[in-house]
Protein backbone atom coordinates (compact mmCIF):
# COMPACT_ATOMS: atom_id res chain seq x y z
CA UNK A 1 0.00 0.00 0.00
CA UNK A 2 3.15 2.13 -0.48
CA UNK A 3 3.97 4.60 -3.36
CA UNK A 4 7.25 4.16 -5.12
CA UNK A 5 10.48 5.24 -4.36
CA UNK A 6 10.44 7.43 -7.53
CA UNK A 7 6.22 8.27 -6.38
CA UNK A 8 7.70 9.60 -3.06
CA UNK A 9 10.60 11.37 -4.14
CA UNK A 10 8.04 13.38 -6.66
CA UNK A 11 5.96 14.30 -3.47
CA UNK A 12 9.14 15.47 -1.33
CA UNK A 13 10.38 17.58 -4.91
CA UNK A 14 6.75 18.85 -4.82
CA UNK A 15 7.36 19.54 -1.11
CA UNK A 16 10.36 21.51 -1.78
CA UNK A 17 8.75 24.17 -4.23
CA UNK A 18 5.99 24.62 -2.11
CA UNK A 19 8.46 25.57 0.53
CA UNK A 20 6.91 22.50 2.77
CA UNK A 21 9.93 21.91 5.70
CA UNK A 22 10.33 17.76 5.47
CA UNK A 23 13.15 15.23 6.60
CA UNK A 24 13.76 12.19 5.22
CA UNK A 25 13.48 8.91 7.24
CA UNK A 26 15.40 5.47 5.86
CA UNK A 27 14.34 2.31 7.13
CA UNK A 28 17.12 -0.91 6.36
CA UNK A 29 18.43 -3.62 7.38
CA UNK A 30 15.03 -6.31 6.13
CA UNK A 31 16.15 -7.03 2.21
CA UNK A 32 18.01 -4.05 0.46
CA UNK A 33 21.37 -4.45 0.11
CA UNK A 34 24.20 -2.03 0.98
CA UNK A 35 24.61 -1.10 -2.54
CA UNK A 36 20.98 -0.27 -2.03
CA UNK A 37 21.26 1.85 1.07
CA UNK A 38 24.14 3.81 -0.60
CA UNK A 39 21.23 4.65 -3.70
CA UNK A 40 19.10 5.92 -1.37
CA UNK A 41 21.29 8.73 0.08
CA UNK A 42 22.28 9.61 -3.08
CA UNK A 43 18.64 9.99 -4.49
CA UNK A 44 18.36 11.78 -1.18
CA UNK A 45 21.38 13.94 -1.81
CA UNK A 46 20.76 14.74 -5.61
CA UNK A 47 17.13 15.90 -4.39
CA UNK A 48 18.39 17.92 -1.88
CA UNK A 49 20.74 19.88 -4.59
CA UNK A 50 17.13 20.24 -6.78
CA UNK A 51 15.56 22.43 -4.04
CA UNK A 52 14.49 26.14 -4.51
CA UNK A 53 17.83 27.89 -2.80
CA UNK A 54 15.05 29.86 -0.91
CA UNK A 55 14.01 26.78 0.80
CA UNK A 56 15.27 24.45 3.19
CA UNK A 57 14.00 21.00 2.05
CA UNK A 58 15.07 18.39 3.84
CA UNK A 59 15.58 19.67 7.42
CA UNK A 60 17.48 16.22 8.54
CA UNK A 61 17.87 12.50 7.63
CA UNK A 62 16.88 9.65 10.43
CA UNK A 63 17.81 6.01 9.59
CA UNK A 64 16.52 3.77 11.37
CA UNK A 65 16.97 -0.33 11.27
CA UNK A 66 14.07 -2.64 10.59
CA UNK A 67 12.43 -4.15 13.80
CA UNK A 68 11.15 -7.02 12.64
CA UNK A 69 8.93 -8.29 15.91
CA UNK A 70 5.08 -8.58 14.49
CA UNK A 71 5.77 -7.47 11.45
CA UNK A 72 4.42 -9.28 8.13
CA UNK A 73 7.96 -9.34 6.39
CA UNK A 74 8.96 -11.37 9.64
CA UNK A 75 5.90 -13.78 10.23
CA UNK A 76 5.02 -14.50 6.60
CA UNK A 77 8.58 -14.01 5.04
CA UNK A 78 10.92 -15.20 7.71
CA UNK A 79 12.78 -11.46 7.33
CA UNK A 80 15.00 -10.60 10.29
CA UNK A 81 16.65 -7.55 11.01
CA UNK A 82 20.65 -8.52 10.74
CA UNK A 83 22.02 -5.08 11.53
CA UNK A 84 24.33 -4.61 14.17
CA UNK A 85 25.23 -1.48 16.19
CA UNK A 86 28.61 -0.93 14.31
CA UNK A 87 26.92 -0.90 11.16
CA UNK A 88 24.00 1.98 12.46
CA UNK A 89 27.53 3.92 13.30
CA UNK A 90 28.77 3.36 10.13
CA UNK A 91 25.80 4.38 8.22
CA UNK A 92 25.74 7.59 10.37
CA UNK A 93 29.17 8.19 9.41
CA UNK A 94 28.60 7.17 6.02
CA UNK A 95 25.57 9.53 5.96
CA UNK A 96 27.03 12.62 6.97
CA UNK A 97 29.90 12.24 4.21
CA UNK A 98 27.02 11.53 1.39
CA UNK A 99 24.38 14.22 2.69
CA UNK A 100 26.64 17.50 2.69
CA UNK A 101 23.32 19.16 2.13
CA UNK A 102 21.19 17.81 5.07
CA UNK A 103 22.39 19.89 7.43
CA UNK A 104 21.07 17.62 10.41
CA UNK A 105 21.42 13.98 10.88
CA UNK A 106 19.76 12.34 13.38
CA UNK A 107 20.25 9.07 15.39
CA UNK A 108 17.53 7.05 16.43
CA UNK A 109 17.97 6.55 19.94
CA UNK A 110 14.80 4.41 19.99
CA UNK A 111 15.49 1.87 17.91
CA UNK A 112 18.92 1.51 18.45
CA UNK A 113 19.41 2.44 22.00
CA UNK A 114 21.35 4.74 24.43
CA UNK A 115 24.54 3.70 23.65
CA UNK A 116 24.81 3.41 20.16
CA UNK A 117 23.28 6.61 19.98
CA UNK A 118 25.66 8.54 21.75
CA UNK A 119 28.47 6.87 19.66
CA UNK A 120 26.59 8.33 16.10
CA UNK A 121 26.74 12.07 18.16
CA UNK A 122 30.67 11.75 17.70
CA UNK A 123 30.22 9.48 14.37
CA UNK A 124 28.62 12.46 12.21
CA UNK A 125 24.57 12.95 14.15
CA UNK A 126 23.95 16.09 15.62
CA UNK A 127 20.90 15.34 16.54
CA UNK A 128 18.81 12.72 18.89
CA UNK A 129 15.80 13.72 18.43
CA UNK A 130 13.04 14.09 20.97
CA UNK A 131 11.38 12.00 23.32
CA UNK A 132 8.47 10.11 22.06
CA UNK A 133 4.92 10.87 24.05
CA UNK A 134 2.41 8.59 22.26
CA UNK A 135 4.79 5.93 19.54
CA UNK A 136 3.44 3.03 18.98
CA UNK A 137 4.76 1.82 15.50
CA UNK A 138 8.66 1.35 16.24
CA UNK A 139 7.63 -0.07 19.45
CA UNK A 140 4.62 -2.91 18.42
CA UNK A 141 7.54 -3.74 16.30
CA UNK A 142 10.02 -4.72 18.94
CA UNK A 143 12.02 -1.12 19.74
CA UNK A 144 12.06 -0.81 23.62
CA UNK A 145 14.11 1.92 24.45
CA UNK A 146 12.71 4.75 26.05
CA UNK A 147 13.72 7.94 27.33
CA UNK A 148 12.16 10.80 29.33
CA UNK A 149 12.99 14.50 28.93
CA UNK A 150 15.63 14.27 32.00
CA UNK A 151 17.00 11.02 30.53
CA UNK A 152 17.63 12.69 27.16
CA UNK A 153 19.69 15.56 28.33
CA UNK A 154 21.78 13.04 30.60
CA UNK A 155 22.64 11.07 27.35
CA UNK A 156 23.85 14.07 25.65
CA UNK A 157 25.50 15.22 28.45
CA UNK A 158 27.32 11.93 29.29
CA UNK A 159 28.27 11.76 25.75
CA UNK A 160 30.52 15.15 25.35
CA UNK A 161 27.45 17.57 24.71
CA UNK A 162 25.37 20.29 25.66
CA UNK A 163 22.01 19.29 25.60
CA UNK A 164 19.82 21.70 23.27
CA UNK A 165 16.00 22.56 22.96
CA UNK A 166 14.29 22.51 19.32
CA UNK A 167 11.82 23.00 17.30
CA UNK A 168 10.49 20.83 14.23
CA UNK A 169 12.36 23.51 11.71
CA UNK A 170 15.96 23.02 13.89
CA UNK A 171 15.35 26.55 15.47
CA UNK A 172 16.68 26.57 19.21
CA UNK A 173 14.49 27.16 22.10
CA UNK A 174 14.89 28.12 25.97
CA UNK A 175 14.90 25.17 27.68
CA UNK A 176 12.04 25.58 30.13
CA UNK A 177 13.14 26.32 33.79
CA UNK A 178 11.87 22.60 35.54
CA UNK A 179 13.66 20.80 32.05
CA UNK A 180 17.51 22.34 33.13
CA UNK A 181 19.67 19.98 34.10
CA UNK A 182 22.62 22.39 33.48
Amino acid sequence: GKCSADEWLNIMRIAHQLNILTSATMMYGHIETNEERIEHLIKLRDLQDEKPARVDGFKAFIPWPFQDENTVLSSKLGVKNTTTSTDYIKLIAISRILLTNIENIQASWLTVGKETAQVCLHGGANDLGSIMIEEKVVSSAGAKNQFNGTGIQQAIIEAGFDPKLRNQAYELLPVPEIYKLM
